[in-house]
């Protein structure tokens, strides 16, 4: 079971899982009408529903009518809401409470035994004066300051490895690179959306950055394997943040940093857009880059696909 099957990185995975002759059936699960093609509707192998994962009766319905029926062994939970500028109690249910359920509900169910969670790297708290390179066990953000999109991640994060070791289920938590795509939720997707960067006067952080393929790559891996445990999943890309401008083709301005959030606030008011320099305040003034080798070592997940910059082929080539 997938559940946020609408999204870019819930359907690429249930594409890439009916692709797999292993895989006997897939029951994807999202909030909007089904996202795939009657072309590729395998009715032998696939089951598309349509709920709210916050409404308690709804998730229990679709665990122990539709999931026993079906007898799913893995959830993949991968409904996290997206925009960043979007709070309150309601969002809180989707990224945290929703998590919790679920995750008690598959505790119960007779037939689930595996339960895969995707996490983000936004969960790590970054410090000037801890490693760049970071691992598994780094501490997490943990301000009671932090946006709540950021708090909601490590809330759910939380949730979910505290059941490890004490939970029947097989439990794997995915903490990915920011996932550079379209309708992901990436703010750096809608910062380069501007033909205009600001970035704070004398920093230049390394990024560390994901393409969808790989992400889905990286779930399917978690699926199919009886590892458990928390695996960071970096990108091939990492580059400084001047250097994605420039592959973006857009003009970066060096500011100073106090004059960045206002300046975007207004920008957000002006025309929509969903970037939030309070939210990635840390990341563009400190370098982070996830420290990938126990995924490789027991996942056997490396990035392979690199990001399509639109300028990079007449910029030269880049790490």
């Amino acid at each position: 079971m997938v559940t946020g099957a609408t999204t870019p990185i819930g359907r690429r995975l249930v594409e890439r899982l009916l692709a797999d002759p292993g895989t006997t059936l897939v029951l994807a699960v999202g909030a909007e009408p089904d996202p795939l093609p009657l072309a590729v509707r395998d009715p032998e192998r696939y089951r598309y529903r349509q709920v709210d994962l916050t409404r308690p009766r709804e998730l229990h319905d679709l665990l122990f009518s539709d999931g026993r029926q079906l007898q799913i062994e893995t959830v993949v939970h991968n409904a996290l809401h997206r925009r960043a500028h979007d709070e309150g109690p309601r969002i809180h249910a989707l990224n945290v409470e929703c998590t919790r359920d679920l995750l008690s509900l598959a505790e119960r169910h007779p037939t689930v035994s595996r339960f895969v969670f995707r996490s983000a790297s936004a969960v790590y708290r970054l410090d000037p004066r801890g490693s760049t390179l970071l691992s598994e066990d780094d501490p997490l953000e943990l301000s009671p300051s932090a946006p709540q999109k950021v708090r909601d991640r490590v809330e759910a994060d939380l949730t979910v490895c505290t059941r490890m070791g004490m939970s029947p289920l097989q439990i794997v938590v995915l903490r990915c690179a920011e996932i550079l795509a379209a309708d992901v939720g990436s703010q750096l997707w809608d910062y380069l959306g501007s033909k205009v960067c600001l970035r704070p006067t004398g920093f230049d952080p390394m990024l560390n950055l994901l393409s969808l393929e790989d992400a889905a790559r990286a779930l399917q891996l978690a699926v199919g394997g009886p590892e458990r445990g928390v695996f960071n999943v970096p990108g091939r890309d990492v580059l400084p943040l001047s250097r994605a401008i420039e592959l973006w083709g857009r003009v970066e301005i060096p500011l100073p940093g106090p004059l960045l959030a206002p300046l975007y606030r207004l920008r957000a008011r002006a025309i929509g857009s969903d970037f939030r320099y309070d939210l990635n305040f840390r990341r563009f003034h400190f370098s982070a880059v996830l420290d990938g080798r126990r995924a490789q070592r027991e996942l056997g997940y490396e990035p392979l696909h690199r990001i399509v910059w639109p300028y990079s082929q007449s910029s030269g080539s880049h790490s």
